[in-house]
Order: structure tokens, then C-alpha cells, then sequence
């Protein structure tokens, strides 16, 4: 869908999006269009962190295809789904089931698959440190082997889609487009999860199912994240005001900037905090987020901004209980502990007391 397609959608809808629409497709357009799209991106990556993707190319195969293998996957029966539980997997790869992922140092209510490049598991030699055991294999359910093909494809999409907003975003900096490419070569560590959030059931208010945390207030930690979200709302942002609603628009991924490319760009441009609403009683959401990892090797370093975007750069963001690392294995590795607790003692346990321990 265009933006032109978008903007009038949103208009016969009545909806008011909170989040700028970026066209793209004019990343490649003439110089006049180009600038002009420049100026947009750089608004929408300075000042809020949150923006819509449209003419980003994607087929609606791939699209439907996801969410239809989404469905049937969350359909199959529990003994199903628990057979390639991430506790199986040293690499917190597979499914985890509702409340067994926290965020914000409480369980999310959501259920979910994690799935990261295809690579053999890595034996670490007794000098390397311990985020190479990070890299590894994925787990795919027996009972559903297109779920595989579905989702590299999507995987494969958003990699693309995700690597032209990065290059645009290096000019917008100030930089080469290609500056960041020497950490997004084949050993790039990048991550999807299939998500599905049920609806809250009824029941006493301190009931857990009848948690409003679809997923806690965060921030991502990689360069970018990228969301395929179905029409059920639930999302939101952290602004000057307080919590706003991220609309779903049709044909749109929702992209945000993750804590990496905040210490790349010294604070000038800064992961925004958002979080998911449970859907009410009867409804579930879907979503599918990507996010664009370095290789784990990478260390990041700030870049050199031109003196008007440096005088305007707001510093790192220092919170006692997120810390921001800049080499990348050792911040995803923080991540996943943190996340989840159960693989992180199954697997974990040795580098436990040298980590921050997981909520």
C-alpha cells in the first residue's frame, strides 16, 4: 500500500496516527524527493523514535503467509506447541508459553515463538566469551513444517526492509549509507518472534489472566526493530504526554530504534519505551517484530556527527536497572537472561553470578 493509500485510509477511518508514515520507496527517488524524504525520516527518528514503513516492497504472500501460519501454529494442540519448548534450547529458541517471559521484572501474557538465523551451534573454545553460545539452531514443530518456510521468507523480507531504513538513517547522520554495513554481513545476529497475545478472561482483579501486561515497558536493544501487527490494537508509546496508542494501519510495519543505534548516534537518536496492552475479553492480537542485530562481535562506537546534529545529541541514557553495553553480545546475552529466567538456569547458570541475574 502507498502512503497516498495510506494517508486515505486513515482519513476515511477517522484515525488520528500518532506516528509519522515514511515512504521508503523515495530513499531512491530523484534528489528533490529524496531531501524531502530526509527531512521526514530525520523527524521521525530524532524526535519520537516511532514511525510507520510503507512502500516498503514486501509481497502480501509473505505478509499473510506469516500470520496464517501464526494462527495455525497457536491452534495446535499444547502438547504440540511445549515440543519445542525453549528450554530445550540453549539459544532461548522455540516457544514459550504465557507468563513465561518477563519484562519489566514481571510475566508477559503472551505466548510466543523465537527464532534467529539458521546456523550451527557454536563450541566455544575456553578463551571465547560466553555470548558465542548464543549461536545455534532453531527449534520447528513437527506438526506444522510449513511454519519453517513461512518464516524465513518473512525473515528474509524484513532483513531487506529493515537494512534500507538503516542506510537511509546513516544519512541522515551525517554518513555514508554504507556505514554501517561492516556489522550486518551473514554473521548478523538478527531475531524474530511470532507472537500471540489472548484476551483477558474474566475472573477475580489479581487473577493472572486478567493482566493487562501483554509485554512490560522496554526498549529494544538492538539497531532496529520491525512490526508486522494484525488489526487489533494493543501497542503503545512512550511520550512527552504519556502512553499513546500505535494505531494498526494496513500494509504498514511500525519501526523503532533500538538502544544500539542510541549509543551509535551518542543519544541523538534514542530508544523510545513501549509496551502491548492484553487485548480485551474475546479478542487476540498477533504481531510478528523483528529486530536488526549486529554480528555478536560487534563493539558499537559513537560516530562522529556533524557539529548541528551533535550539539543537539542528548547523551546515552543512563538507568540504574537497564544498562546499555556497547559490545553486542555481551548486551543480547543480558537480554535473554533477563527475559528468561528458566533457560537462563537450565543453560545459563555458570555465567550467572558474572551477569546480572534475571528478574
Amino acid at each position: 500500500m502507498s502512503i497516498g493509500s495510506v494517508a486515505a485510509w486513515l482519513h476515511c477511518a477517522s484515525v488520528d496516527s500518532p506516528l509519522p508514515l515514511i515512504d521508503i520507496s523515495r530513499f531512491r527517488s530523484s534528489a528533490g524527493d529524496r531531501s524531502a524524504f530526509l527531512d521526514e525520516l530525520h523527524h521521525a527518528a530524532h524526535d519520537i523514535g516511532f514511525f510507520y514503513v510503507v512502500g516498503h516492497g514486501v509481497p502480501d504472500t509473505v505478509t499473510e503467509g506469516i500470520f496464517d501460519a501464526a494462527h495455525r501454529f497457536f491452534a495446535l494442540p499444547v502438547e504440540q506447541r511445549l515440543e519445542i519448548e525453549n528450554i530445550h534450547s540453549p539459544q532461548f529458541r522455540g516457544y514459550t508459553a504465557i507468563g513465561h517471559e518477563h519484562t519489566a521484572g514481571a510475566a508477559d501474557r503472551r505466548e510466543q515463538i523465537d527464532i534467529g538465523p539458521e546456523r550451527t551451534a557454536v563450541v566455544p573454545a575456553p578463551d571465547d566469551p560466553p555470548w558465542v553460545r548464543l549461536i545455534g539452531p532453531n527449534q520447528w514443530p513437527q506438526a506444522l513444517p510449513e511454519l519453517r518456510a513461512a518464516t524465513l521468507a518473512w525473515q528474509a523480507e524484513a532483513l531487506r526492509v529493515s537494512l534500507e531504513v538503516l542506510r537511509a538513517l546513516a544519512v541522515v547522520l551525517g554518513q555514508p549509507e554504507s556505514y554501517f554495513d561492516t556489522w550486518f554481513d551473514d554473521e548478523a545476529s538478527t531475531h524474530v518472534k511470532i507472537i500471540h497475545y489472548p484476551g483477558r478472561a474474566s475472573g477475580p482483579p489479581d487473577s493472572a489472566a486478567k493482566s493487562e501486561q501483554g509485554v512490560g515497558a522496554h526498549k529494544d536493544y538492538g539497531y532496529l526493530a520491525l512490526l508486522q501487527q494484525d488489526t487489533v490494537g494493543g501497542l503503545q508509546v512512550l511520550g512527552a504526554d504519556g502512553w499513546v496508542d500505535v494505531i494498526p494501519v494496513p500494509g504498514s510495519f511500525v519501526c523503532n530504534i533500538g538502544e544500539m543505534l542510541e549509543i551509535a548516534s551518542g543519544g541523538y537518536l534514542i530508544a523510545t519505551k513501549h509496551r502491548v496492552l492484553s487485548p480485551p475479553s474475546g479478542r487476540d492480537r498477533y504481531s510478528v517484530p523483528f529486530f536488526l542485530g549486529p554480528r555478536l562481535d560487534a563493539v558499537v562506537e559513537p560516530l562522529a556527527l556533524p557539529p548541528e546534529l551533535a550539539a543537539r545529541a542528548r547523551g546515552v541514557s543512563a538507568e540504574a536497572d537497564n544498562p546499555l553495553l556497547a559490545q553486542y553480545g555481551e548486551n543480547a546475552l543480558l537480554g535473554w537472561l533477563r527475559s528468561h529466567p528458566e533457560v537462563a538456569q537450565r543453560w545459563w547458570a555458570d555465567v550467572l553470578p558474572d551477569q546480572r541475574r534475571p528478574n
